[in-house]
């Protein structure tokens, strides 16, 4: 080998060598953020509880408890919260929240999670949700249209779903996961902190046709639920 060869070798090994020390000092010496969102611990483990408000509006709800294959799959310091809401009418959505911890792989780009349940993403878009807050604001999020067929009384018939979803931590939100992970990023080099991302959705089924009527009934439920457990923005003192 040349002896320019030799030097850009090691030019190339030392660059490699440093940024691997630079990540390992990074991860031994950052600091974890606050949560976007209400937790409260859990006796004898390092995940903390989303507190989701038992009743929203006219909703009523009952808890969903996490499957173990995702307490399996996801590192062990993730935390969660899942309700499902239904109004007098029958209508019901599905509200989740996914907090990460000091590993930053608990949060992943969500349409995964809907192709591999099986539903076709149609048409995604962002769009915002006036929040009934104090005071109110627009909160940015991600609108899903989705498909699939499922099995009802022996009869295939089509579906459609609503996927909304955002993500928020202390001081932030956004609806792009890419635009969150720069964020994450950005916030750890500049000042050694790992902002605790919350990943939030919510989940409505409907038949074809009744699409945006569903859309309309989430966003109302929204602009109510929102506040009582989201931290960001803070609000205001009455």
């Amino acid at each position: 080998m040349k002896r320019a060869q030799w030097i850009v070798a090691g030019v190339a090994l030392a660059l490699m060598a440093g940024g691997a020390g630079a990540l390992v000092r990074m991860k031994a010496g950052h600091r974890l953020g606050a949560p976007g969102v209400k937790t409260q611990p859990i006796p004898d483990s390092v995940r903390l509880e989303v507190l989701l408000p038992e009743r929203v509006a006219d909703f009523d709800s009952q808890p969903v408890e996490t499957t173990a294959e995702v307490l399996n799959t996801l590192p062990p310091d993730t935390s969660f919260g899942q309700r499902r809401y239904q109004a007098p009418d029958g209508f019901e959505t599905l509200l989740n929240v996914v907090l990460m911890g000091t590993d930053r792989t608990s949060l992943h780009q969500p349409q995964f999670c809907l192709t591999g349940g099986g539903w076709h993403i149609d048409r995604e878009e962002v769009t915002q949700v006036r929040i009934n807050g104090r005071p109110p604001y627009d909160l940015p999020v991600m609108k899903l249209t989705t498909s699939r067929e499922a099995t009802v009384n022996g009869q295939t018939v089509p579906l459609r779903g609503l996927y909304v979803y955002w993500f928020v931590c202390d001081g932030a939100y956004t609806a792009r996961h890419g635009e969150r992970m720069w964020w994450m990023a950005r916030e750890l080099l500049r000042s050694g902190m790992l902002q605790r991302w919350a990943y939030v959705t919510c989940f409505s089924v409907c038949a074809p046709g009744g699409e945006e009527a569903t859309y309309r009934r989430m966003e109302q439920f929204l602009s109510a639920a929102v506040p009582e457990f989201q931290l960001t923005p803070p609000a205001a003192s009455p």
